[in-house]
């Protein structure tokens, strides 16, 4: 049964975040749109619920707006925050702070994953057709030269022009990627058990198997959550079945790939590769990847950064406006879902 308030009626809200994090997404314009639809407890932001202070303001907290550094909800917690019947994340996964005491009580969780999952497309999209035209090692190697290749002598593995790039998850992520990537004349396939040849239809991509992905797309891009089911996933019998001078994409997370296979690919200068995740993330100083010319390694930036925070919180206050309406969340988490989520 849901416990949402009475329509038009202002819950009392709190944040619960590191420092930094509040003063990073909530803008003062985002804390005065969040003010309009909530009674928001005042700052700074909770960042340790066993203090006094936060005790206090967690006695009557309907809905706790949480992000990056906010300390796990247990039942200590919860039993001192009676009042509280919701939560709404400023960033992706609620793994980390959102525990089974809150699911058993009931109490209703947003999160800000699809708005977050936009930027990791667009970096995705941008880095498909980049590296189809291989313009980041083109433009290296200009700038070492000076001299202008021959364009017309340029081979015909280059280009964007019906490659097949291979999309490992229909993830939210995933399921954006394969939107913006529409407009392109590229075939798209996919692979992810838990979608019908109908879902697949309706996404305009061919299904196909784990190994067939990996033997017949120019650019693989990974999008699968880090579960166990999927550690190492991205395995070196696969990688050594990809395409002469195919590229790997990963936005997921640097586990899904075996990362010392990976390597040994690269090294062999059998694939190219854009890696935003590692593992460890970030990558020793001394480990062998970074002197692969092959790969461009990008410092985890493929989220929200900047400006695209304002996107974050801009859903969380549009999520505490519907709460407090009455009309349930646009993009609620729910329990049975977290072993496909990320």
């Amino acid at each position: 049964m849901s416990r949402t308030p009475p329509a038009h009626r202002r819950p009392r809200a709190a944040l619960a975040m590191g420092a930094d994090a509040a003063a990073a997404v909530l803008s003062p314009g985002s804390l005065a749109a969040l003010a309009e639809v909530c009674t928001l407890a005042p700052l700074p932001a909770i960042d340790d619920f066993t203090t006094e202070a936060a005790r206090a303001v967690l006695a009557d907290t309907e809905v706790l707006v949480t992000g990056w550094g906010c300390p796990p909800i247990h039942a200590g917690v919860l039993a001192a925050a009676p009042e509280l019947r919701a939560v709404v994340h400023t960033a992706g996964t609620v793994r980390g702070h959102v525990t089974d005491a809150c699911w058993d009580r009931g109490i209703e969780v947003s999160s800000a994953a699809a708005a977050n999952a936009l930027p990791v497309a667009e970096y995705t999209l941008a880095m498909i057709l980049l590296s189809g035209k291989r313009v980041l090692e083109r433009a290296r190697d200009f700038r070492a030269t000076r001299v202008r290749d021959a364009w017309l002598a340029t081979p015909p593995q280059v280009g964007n022009y019906r490659r097949t790039v291979g999309i490992l998850s229909a993830s939210l992520i995933g399921r954006r990627v394969i939107e913006l990537l529409r407009p392109y004349d590229l075939r798209v396939l996919l692979h992810d058990p838990y979608v019908t040849d109908e879902e697949a239809a309706a996404l305009g991509v061919r299904p196909v198997g784990l190994a067939e992905l990996f033997a017949e797309s120019d650019v693989v891009s990974v999008h699968t959550p880090l579960l166990p089911a999927t550690t190492g996933l991205v395995s070196r019998a696969l990688l050594t079945t990809m395409r002469p001078d195919a590229v790997l994409i990963n936005t997921s997370r640097g586990a899904v790939v075996d990362q010392d296979a990976l390597t040994d690919v690269l090294r062999a200068d059998r694939v190219r590769a854009v890696i935003d995740v590692t593992d460890p993330d970030p990558l020793p100083a001394d480990h062998p990847l970074w002197d692969c010319d092959n790969a461009v390694i990008t410092p985890h930036l493929a989220g929200s950064q900047g400006n695209e925070l304002r996107r974050l919180a801009d859903l969380a206050v549009g999520e505490v406006a519907r709460w407090a309406a009455g009309d349930g969340f646009a993009h609620p988490v729910r329990r049975e879902r977290l072993a496909f989520l990320a």
